[in-house]
């Protein structure tokens, strides 16, 4: 009675089994994976010693691109059933993409002993070649590469890869020899490639982040450390070098929050501080130069702005940022030709900047006001002097120059134009928009520059009887006439 009733537990046991590999194998034929799956998984539950229901899961793992999880199925198979030579052919196909060659030569090996049909045996003749290429090609790579001949190790790589595609290790040594190349996005591009073939691969994450730091990447650099620290917080180099990574990138963000906000003294302080943090990597050190060439252009501190403007273009001389900082501060230091030979080196480098395109246009404007009338110069006063310092100046300069000084008739011609000259001055320079206009490169007391109206056009045709009576120290007129003697 026990014996009929474990036989009828077996029976339906089986039955079981062979129905959730049939509906399984249906659904794999129409393509529905995740459904012929979970039959496949209820089968090996149901019965752990059925090799075909192991060799039809790793068959979907396949179809998935799931590779790893089907190679421990289909060692099931071969441990259940060594002759079954379609799942040890596959299982060598699987361990030669891993560039596990040995194993892979002995699963073709054994596929040739096994009475394989006509196709199975080409193809395992095939492979079986296949890994012995691979195999001297790998000796050959790592004598090259030991001899320090990264080209031609890299290109055998190569080679190999095409067979061995899940192979970390050798995605990894191709890595080092882009790294020893210079080719740093092509070895990001593998080392990102063994994260994914390896699930713990720190060292990987490791160096990827090392190379964006070096990049000048910090964000990238930052991202990548953190995958590491994921995996492993304890992880010591991960760890030590996310201290530094994180820090300086606090620095540059902070600094460049303060350029946003034109409180441009402060980044300056913020980017000598990047300066210190990472002296020993070239391209932060080049970046901060160059945003504090920014930050005093813009501060118009022109002399400072100048001198670090140039120190980074000894070393970047085509770069189009720089050039336009040191340009603007040409232009406040009043070194026209200079500013003007920046911008065109900029235009040769950017054409379609339409910043440099209008500051182009701005410093010619300003270079040809320089050799006409220059309303700063008269009064002797810096282009970025304030409305008190305009009005002190315009006061000494009348006062010097006023006609009344003068008896000899010359020189008195010679000061009646000069105090002209120093009142247009300060006509347009305390009038914001007349200073606009003359800061663009237009003189807005020049007939020429006028459009159709009167503009103030007028003002340039006063005489010295139009200034008579003008009291330069107060607000108004005062009383006295013109003296002739």
């Amino acid at each position: 009675v026990i014996l009929l009733l474990f036989t009828g537990v077996q029976c339906g046991k089986n039955a079981e089994v062979e129905n959730h590999l049939e509906l399984g194998k249906k659904l794999l034929a129409a393509g529905q994976l995740a459904d012929a799956l979970s039959h496949f998984h209820a089968a090996v539950d149901e019965d752990p010693k059925n090799y075909m229901a192991y060799y039809r899961r790793a068959t979907v793992y396949l179809a998935m691109g799931k590779s790893k999880s089907a190679l421990p199925d289909l060692s099931s198979v071969v441990e259940l059933k060594p002759d079954f030579t379609s799942a040890r052919l596959q299982r060598g196909n699987l361990l030669l993409k891993q560039g596990k060659l040995d194993e892979a030569e002995e699963d073709f090996k054994n596929v040739l002993k096994s009475s394989p049909s006509a196709k199975e045996e080409t193809d395992a003749r095939t492979q079986l070649i296949k890994c012995d290429e691979m195999q001297r090609l790998l000796v050959q790579t790592h004598r090259e590469f030991n001899n320090e001949d990264y080209r031609t190790a890299a290109a055998q790589l190569d080679t190999l890869l095409e067979t061995c595609v899940w192979d970390v290790a050798l995605r990894e040594l191709r890595a080092e020899c882009y790294i020893q190349l210079g080719e740093l996005g092509k070895a990001i591009s593998d080392l990102k490639a063994a994260t994914k073939l390896k699930n713990d691969n720190t060292a990987a994450f490791y160096k990827i982040s090392t190379i964006y730091y070096k990049l000048g990447d910090h964000e990238m650099s930052l991202n990548e450390i953190r995958e590491c620290l994921k995996l492993d917080p304890d992880h010591k180099q991960c760890f030590s070098h996310y201290k530094q990574v994180k820090k300086l990138n606090k620095q540059i963000m902070s600094a460049e929050e303060l350029i946003g906000e034109e409180k441009y003294t402060d980044a300056i302080s913020k980017y000598e501080l990047v300066m210190k943090t990472e002296p020993n990597v070239p391209y932060y050190t080049m970046q901060a130069k160059e945003r504090v060439c920014h930050c005093l252009s813009k501060n118009q501190q022109a002399l400072e702005a100048i001198k670090t403007c140039t120190e980074v273009l000894k070393s970047d001389p085509h770069n189009v940022n720089v050039l336009k900082d040191r340009a603007e501060a040409y232009l406040l230091d009043e070194q026209y030709h200079e500013a003007v030979r920046d911008y065109e080196t900029a235009q040769e480098h950017n054409e379609s900047d339409p910043q440099v395109k209008e500051g182009l246009e701005r410093a010619q404007r300003l270079l040809k006001q320089s050799q006409k009338r220059d309303y700063y110069k008269i009064l002797g006063v810096k282009r970025n002097a304030q409305k008190k310092e305009i009005i002190k100046a315009y006061r000494k300069q009348a006062q010097q120059w006023h006609p009344d000084n003068f008896q000899d008739e010359e020189e008195k011609k010679k000061a009646e134009q000069k105090f002209i000259d120093i009142a247009s001055a300060k006509e347009v320079l305390t009038d914001p928009e007349m200073r606009r206009k003359f800061d663009e490169g237009q003189d807005p007391l020049d007939p020429e520059n006028q459009q159709g109206g009167d503009n103030g056009g007028h003002h340039f045709h006063r005489g010295w009887n139009s200034w008579q009576g003008f009291n330069p120290f107060g607000s108004g007129s005062f009383n006295f006439k013109f003296q002739h003697n």
